[in-house]
């Protein structure tokens, strides 16, 4: 499936919603799974009691056992109980837990688990408490801000993303950080990369239409041909031009057409007339434009394959897809790679960081 038919289908769905769902009691259960939550109080109260009773009469309201042990356990977090609960909630279901978090307790569960965990597990679980479209757009926000620019995760976003889904992150970006995406990827890359970005960003490519004119896919397959293999140099706005503003259905028929007149396929051709950011930009446009599935199959894949993980990827694309096409991503990753996405998991990471992946990321296909 391309990108643009990426609506979301039942099959593909990994995360769904909790069926008898009562956020109160997952929201306790967060809660008690936190370590020191709670005991600062009944401490208190038990200070308060001793002015007023004697030693002996402190027994059931005490907090400490006979031999000084607190009897609510504050040893740890129960990192399993918290997988359990919001690896097995829909998104919406974890907005309404933590608004039950915040009803019972007085605190904000997300700066609450912020708190408490630590590492990948804590960046994992907090990226699983924002809503979809503030998560990506915290994610190109972390992308551009300090030193350098994450520009695979610009490119990777914005050329999968549909126009009404592209709409709602531009949305939540300026709420969050008071600042148009926009002007921010702008001001923070320049070039053919700078054009091709800012171009996705406008969502042209996404008139879909199964009616595709041959004369005109043709037409753009010769010009694709004459900005790049024809001529010494490339014309890069030739190609940016048709790869971001032409539907999906009519790419199709570009890249079928080209072949024939450039004897190899277009992800050649850019492979040999661009590189760096700007050839990936253009490459994703093609594959997510071809396969969407395939494409996060190989994110995921290159994200662990190789010394280090890159758990930025790993953690984004599981996330962002588990509640989309996760399951369908499975099928095209054991088909393309010859093993599955969770035994890659299980090789690649481990504790409690593995296991909530493992969660989100359900039964092998």
């Amino acid at each position: 499936m391309a990108w643009w038919k990426s609506w979301i289908e039942q099959e593909g769905v990994t995360v769904k919603s909790s069926s008898h769902f009562n956020p109160d009691p997952d929201a306790e259960t967060l809660y008690k799974a936190m370590k020191g939550i709670g005991v600062g109080s009944q401490l208190l109260s038990h200070q308060a009691a001793a002015f007023a009773f004697p030693s002996s009469a402190l027994t059931s309201v005490s907090p400490w056992g006979q031999q000084g042990h607190l009897c609510c356990n504050p040893a740890g977090t129960n990192e399993q109980a918290i997988i359990d609960v919001l690896t097995k909630r829909s998104n919406t279901q974890r907005q309404q837990i933590a608004k039950s978090f915040k009803a019972q307790f007085g605190k904000d569960l997300t700066e609450t688990l912020k708190s408490e965990l630590s590492g990948k597990f804590e960046r994992l679980i907090v990226a699983l408490m924002y809503p979809p479209y503030r998560y990506e757009a915290k994610e190109l926000h972390d992308a551009m801000k300090g030193l350098g620019t994450k520009e695979g995760v610009i490119i990777e976003i914005l050329a999968s993303r549909t126009k009404n889904q592209l709409r709602e992150i531009m949305k939540a970006y300026e709420e969050d950080y008071g600042s148009s995406l926009e002007e921010d990827i702008q001001a923070d890359t320049s070039g053919y990369l700078e054009r091709i970005l800012v171009c996705l960003l406008q969502g042209s490519r996404d008139d879909v239409s199964s009616f595709v004119d041959p004369g005109l896919a043709l037409q753009d397959a010769q010009d694709l041909y004459a900005a790049g293999e024809k001529i010494r140099g490339t014309d890069e706005m030739k190609f940016i031009t048709i790869l971001c503003t032409r539907s999906a259905t009519h790419l199709l028929r570009v890249f079928e057409e080209y072949e024939k007149i450039a004897n190899k396929s277009i992800e050649d051709s850019i492979k040999s007339e661009t590189h760096g950011s700007l050839e990936e930009a253009m490459l994703t446009v093609v594959k997510c434009t071809q396969n969407l599935h395939s494409y996060f199959a190989e994110r995921l894949y290159y994200a662990m394959k190789g010394a280090g993980t890159r758990d930025g990827t790993l953690i984004r694309n599981i996330v962002s897809r588990s509640e989309i096409d996760l399951n369908l991503i499975k099928c095209h990753f054991k088909k393309m790679y010859g093993k599955t996405l969770s035994s890659m998991i299980m090789e690649d990471t481990s504790g409690d960081y593995k296991n909530a992946l493992l969660s989100l990321v359900g039964s092998d296909p």
